[in-house]
């Protein structure tokens, strides 16, 4: 690539970013092109899937820290004129030992960007897919279609390791684009659709669970559903109020010899409308109960 090649990329207008936006902001931004430009969604169309490679490429640069620093010191070196222009990386009467001084030892922004003269394998690739809250906790496997530039299309399975979190990133060795030294490596972001009744933090398993108001005062045993697909017991005590979570051990996360929780949090359901002897009933239970006051600590501290 000749050095003007990269100095006329400006990856941060290519991924629509300011040149200040934080890492968070960038890959926020890469994710929403993405999902609008995956070769999935535009069916062939060669100017989206240039499109779609451009922003890719942009983002491979900007999300990396050193990559990143070394392509802005780049440009602001060719704009000031301390480089000039019409040099070609590896080309006749350059040396990127040469410019040592001005990217620190070895060129670095040369053999990162430019290939320092050497033969270079290919650039990474990368594309996403997303895989059920079940699959990110026992793991799967992927099968993807790839269509690089000027390449036929590849398919390729990978295994996904148990436990996977949403937005994180699986390197197949060997399988971006080819290079005089070799193919580049392939990145696949994975997004964890969520579950409508199990959700995850850190190594733990969450459900709400759903209690009458007998079973909240009374206390109970109820059933509870697992992501394995059985049911457990748990003993609900006396006057436990809403909001209380309890802990299953051993039915969260499990990682190689440790495993996380199922925690359950307890969400006391009252009926919308009651009448006859369950109102009855109600009505005495208020009587029987009159003298219990649940705001009476929120009025004196209140006060304080």
């Amino acid at each position: 690539m000749a050095a003007k090649d990269l100095y006329e990329k400006d990856y941060y207008q290519i991924l629509g970013v300011a040149k200040g936006a934080d890492a968070a902001a960038i890959k926020k931004q890469y994710r929403k092109l993405a999902r609008e430009l995956h070769p999935d969604k535009t069916k062939g169309d060669k100017k989206l899937e240039d499109r779609f490679k451009a922003v890719s490429e942009a983002y491979d640069i900007l999300s990396d820290d050193k990559k990143r620093r070394e392509y802005d010191e780049a440009r602001e070196a060719f704009k000031s004129g301390r480089i000039p222009p019409g040099f070609s990386a590896g080309g006749q009467g350059f040396n990127s030992g040469d410019f040592g001084d001005l990217f620190g030892a070895g060129g670095d922004i040369f053999s990162t960007l430019f290939g320092g003269g050497r033969s270079r394998h290919g650039s990474d690739l990368q594309t996403e897919a997303s895989i059920t809250f079940k699959d990110s906790i026992y793991g799967t496997e992927l099968n993807l279609r790839l269509s690089p530039q000027g390449s036929a299309p590849t398919n390729i399975t990978t295994r996904v390791p148990a436990g996977i979190k949403d937005g994180a990133k699986i390197k197949i060795k060997g399988r971006g684009a080819p290079g005089a030294a070799g193919p580049g490596d392939l990145y696949v972001i994975v997004h964890v659709t969520p579950h409508p009744v199990f959700s995850r933090k850190d190594e733990n398993i969450h459900l709400t669970l759903p209690i009458t108001f007998a079973e909240a005062a009374l206390g109970a045993d109820i059933s509870v559903p697992t992501l394995d697909g059985d049911e457990v017991t748990v003993r609900i005590a006396p006057g436990t109020p809403a909001g209380r979570t309890l802990r299953i051990k051993g039915r969260g996360v499990k990682k190689g010899s440790t495993s996380g929780d199922l925690l359950v949090t307890l969400d006391v359901r009252i009926p919308q409308r009651v009448d006859g002897v369950a109102k009855k009933a109600i009505e005495d239970f208020a009587k029987a109960t009159s003298d219990f006051n649940p705001r009476i600590e929120l009025f004196n501290k209140a006060k304080l």
